[in-house]
């Protein structure tokens, strides 16, 4: 037996008692007459003593020649520690060893795993297997587990099944690009990872399962964001016989549950916005709404004026930011070059005071009389010791640029609390999306989603006008969910493709497997797909999601601890009838 108790485990109930620990030397600390060592393993620290009363010299020498990291093994008795540490919750006791045995040597490793460590995030990474060592770490995917098993949990007693679908499917030209995979026994042909298991869970449906979900692995071989993985997981799940008020009851129930369970926290409200709303109000349709400053459309008030700036833009919109009226002129300068950056890409911006005398000060002040901005602060919501910050252009891209400057002025401002949560569910997106450059449309979800009742029709004379079936869950500004009804008849899915583009012979190439499942009976059916890793991370009180990851990718997708990706060798590439053709 490798150890009786756990290195956290034992308290003032266990003195006396003889125990066996095991785990690795955390710090020593050597007194000349007395050495103290922190055993460590996952489940907490325990002191060791060796002392010259009590302990023999040979024993206290070998305790002395154990390094960091050593993997050791102890045997000895619980008694009450002199100089108690109420830091640890096994801070009262320590244990006089009897016995030390070595398990495992170990180099110096090339970080402190301490929690405040002094290994920056490249050579951690290259060590992760040590940085899981570390209590952050080694909490997060404690943590991650934990959600994962509630999540099963209320999806079992809500009567769901859980199902494995194929991880080497068909590719398919939507969505992201597929990382494929070639077949060695089909020469020239290739798998494609999935990016979800869309089709599959629908053929679960058509399969009478009636109630399906599966964490599951999901891979988009996409250029990569500051906090985004080739790999991700998904909570994915799909429902026979529902409308869209069924699948937002089901996982408003789930997302009630997690918070409940995982951080004691009891959420009644769960509002719901329409794709347009969002988009107008906050300039995304991610919003997070644990604060205000929501856009105020300002064209009827600041248009037909002397400023042409802004008569010639197609939308003028402002925010107004709590308090920020005490700024001086270089920090709102500061702020005008912000939103000037190429991340941002506005041209400028217009900004007014508004004074605790009720007056206003405003950078266009030749332009605009008091009357004007007093309108300007009406449709802002501005209020005494208040600034408005406008922005003007094209619509779409104005209100892009504004709502980055209002994440950025709540984050200032501590307006995100990591402890407070807001979800919301943002509905009635469009079906479709125009391409600028190509001038055709695609799915803004995916193809299998279903037009909201009635709206069919509109595809053929007004596609962008079309609204989807279609839902997104967002929790705090970000989007841990989305999903839709589902078309299930083979004629309304056959239009859809035309639509985007498909010939007949290319829409049955791709998906005539499902198609012709359609025939078969197939029952109204819709679903979602939860982000685990983005929600784990916000449930976690952060929004980094490679910390809840036990070995994630860096920035540009690879995996430095393995050094992957990498190549093959000149035999395996003959055996997949591959020739590489890398131009220098």
């Amino acid at each position: 037996m490798y150890r009786s108790h756990s290195c956290g485990e034992l308290r003032e109930s266990h003195i006396n008692k003889e125990i066996t620990l095991s785990g690795w030397v955390q710090k020593t600390r050597d007194k000349g007459f007395v050495v103290w060592i922190d055993i460590r393993d996952r489940y907490g620290i325990t002191q060791l003593i060796f002392d010259e009363e009590r302990t023999s010299k040979a024993l206290i020498e070998q305790a002395r020649s154990l390094g960091r990291e050593f993997v050791i093994q102890v045997k000895g008795t619980v008694i009450e520690r002199a100089s108690k540490n109420t830091n640890i919750p096994t801070g009262n006791i320590e244990v006089l060893v009897q016995e030390l045995k070595v398990l495992n040597q170990s180099v110096t490793p090339p970080f402190t795993i301490e929690d405040e460590t002094d290994g920056g995030e490249d050579i951690r990474m290259k060590y992760r297997y040590l940085d899981i060592r570390r209590n952050p770490v080694k909490s997060n995917l404690i943590f991650r587990s934990k959600v994962a098993m509630e999540v099963r949990k209320y999806l079992a007693e809500a009567e769901f099944i859980e199902v494995e679908t194929p991880y080497l499917i068909k590719s398919t030209p939507e969505g992201a690009r597929d990382f494929v995979v070639p077949s060695r026994m089909n020469e020239g042909q290739f798998y494609a990872l999935p990016q979800s298991p869309q089709t599959f869970k629908q053929l679960l449906m058509v399969g009478g399962m009636d109630k399906y979900f599966q964490i599951v692995k999901c891979f988009r071989d996409e250029d990569l964001r500051a906090d985004r993985q080739p790999e991700f997981t998904q909570i994915d799940c799909e429902m026979a016989f529902v409308e869209q008020e069924d699948i937002l009851n089901t996982f408003e129930g789930l997302t009630k549950y997690l918070l409940k369970e995982i951080k004691g926290i009891n959420i009644t409200s769960f509002p719901r916005m329409t794709f347009d709303d969002a988009m107008a109000k906050y300039g995304n349709d991610k919003p997070d709404i644990r604060f205000g400053m929501e856009f105020g459309e300002l064209n009827a008030v600041a248009q037909n004026k002397e400023f042409n700036v802004f008569n010639t833009a197609e939308l003028v919109v402002g925010i107004a930011i709590p308090g920020a009226a005490s700024y001086t002129r270089k920090e709102i300068d500061k702020l005008v070059d912000w939103v000037r950056r190429p991340q941002v890409g506005a041209k400028g911006m217009v900004y007014v005071k508004c004074n605790e005398d009720g007056t206003y000060k405003s950078s266009v002040d030749k332009f605009y009389d008091q009357e004007d901005l007093a309108n300007w602060a009406k449709a802002t919501g501005a209020k005494a010791g208040d600034l408005i910050c406008v922005l003007s252009g094209d619509t779409l891209a104005t209100r892009t640029q504004l709502s980055a400057l209002r994440m950025e002025m709540a984050e200032r401002l501590g307006l995100r609390n990591p402890d407070e949560f807001a979800p919301l569910w943002v509905i009635d997106f469009p079906l479709l999306e125009l391409d600028e450059e190509t001038g055709n449309y695609h799915a803004m979800h995916h193809p299998f989603t279903s037009p909201k009742p009635g709206q069919l029709e509109l595809l053929d004379t007004n596609p962008g006008a079309v609204k989807a079936n279609a839902y997104d869950l967002v929790l705090n500004g970000n989007e841990i969910g989305g999903g839709s009804i589902r078309i299930h008849d083979k004629e309304t899915q056959a239009t859809m493709f035309k639509h985007l583009g498909f010939s007949e012979e290319e829409a049955k190439a791709q998906f005539g497997f499902l198609m012709d499942a359609f025939q078969y009976g197939a029952p109204p059916h819709g679903g979602i797909a939860f982000g685990l890793d983005r929600l784990v991370s916000i449930l976690g009180g952060q929004e980094t999601i490679r910390d809840f990851i036990a070995f994630p990718k860096n920035n540009s997708g690879r995996d430095v601890m393995i050094d992957a990706p990498a190549a093959i060798d000149d035999e395996q590439l003959k055996e997949l009838s591959l020739k590489l053709n890398i131009k220098s």
